[in-house]
């Protein structure tokens, strides 16, 4: 199942959403929003509009499933991990 995330570089919450996904070796691919250039941005707000108007991070999207702020339970159900 693919993982995306839309994360900042400063939030800690954003950092043990990627450890999460590290410790269980599970391949992600994200996007720090703080760092991207403007046009990058913009793209990141539509996509995450799609889905929620709560534009807070981390921003994971687990498959067609999304998940809105640290929620390792919630991760661990979707990827149908035991925890």
């Amino acid at each position: 199942m693919k993982v995306i995330m839309y994360t900042l570089s400063t939030c800690p919450w954003c950092r043990k959403t990627k450890q999460f996904f590290k410790d269980r070796g599970i391949l992600f691919e994200y996007i720090d929003y703080d760092l991207a250039d403007d046009e990058q941005q913009e793209n990141i707000m539509m996509d995450m509009a799609k889905y929620s108007m709560n534009t807070s991070f981390p921003f994971v999207k687990i498959g067609r499933n999304v998940v809105i702020g640290y929620d390792p339970e919630r991760y661990a159900e979707l990827l149908g991990l035991s925890e």
